[in-house]
């Protein structure tokens, strides 16, 4: 490994790199130092804590793509070829072989991610962890957004007015909402659109008439019977 490390005046002196805090060029200079022969660099975050540089910092050159981030953790100087220029017989290959394949580069010698994948800001030690409450938290998020909510009277009447059935809605809802929304054997209604279809399809529509046919799924595949609703 080379005992050298040089530094391009047209980076280091451009104005997207003097823009940067202090603190960010300073970490900039220290993982040039520290990085391999192929300018890759594996203890990034030992690094960072060496010359007390922040989060924030590592961000800014990751943002400003002066730094390359792979999913393992490791991270490569961009413009390492425009810098260093090592012989032949002083250059050690990289050991991470890898990361080194998902890279090109371009016509200005500088590495490029050969992938699609948007780079993700650099997730550190330091950073706030989703605890086990928190997943709690999530997952039963997740639950609650999958239950079933009951539909409202309007979202009953539009539906039945959208297929022109002439179910009636009010009804239709004190009758779930007296049988706590289930049916058959006391399975939970799933889909309520579909249960409309179901009076539809048997005719329970509005009328003067005080007996209606039980849907299908109530009968449990007996035959129809005459009930009083009220």
């Amino acid at each position: 490994m080379g005992d050298r490390r040089m530094f391009a005046k047209t980076i280091v002196l451009s104005d997207a790199f003097l823009d940067m805090p202090a603190s960010a060029r300073c970490l900039y200079f220290t993982l040039g130092m520290f990085a391999d022969d192929d300018g890759f660099v594996n203890s990034p975050k030992g690094i960072m804590r060496q010359c007390g540089a922040t989060d924030g910092d590592m961000q800014i050159l990751l943002d400003k793509k002066f730094v390359l981030l792979f999913e393992s953790g490791i991270i490569v100087i961009k413009h390492w070829r425009i810098h260093n220029y090592i012989q032949k017989d002083r250059y050690k290959p990289t050991k991470y072989q890898d990361e080194l394949s998902q890279l090109t580069t371009d016509e200005n010698g500088g590495y490029r991610l050969d992938t699609e994948r948007i780079q993700i800001g650099y997730e550190m030690d330091t950073q706030v962890k989703l605890s086990k409450d928190k997943l709690s938290e999530v997952k039963e998020s997740k639950e609650k957004r999958s239950r079933f909510a009951p539909p409202t009277l309007e979202e009953v009447t539009a539906y039945c007015k959208e297929r022109n059935n002439n179910v009636d809605a009010e009804k239709f809802i004190d009758y779930y909402t007296a049988n706590g929304w289930v049916q058959g054997k006391g399975k939970p209604v799933k889909d309520w659109k579909a249960c409309v279809r179901t009076w539809e399809r048997n005719n329970y529509s509005t009328g003067s008439r005080k007996t209606q046919i039980v849907p299908d799924y109530m009968t449990e595949e007996k035959p129809k019977k005459e009930v009083k609703l009220w």
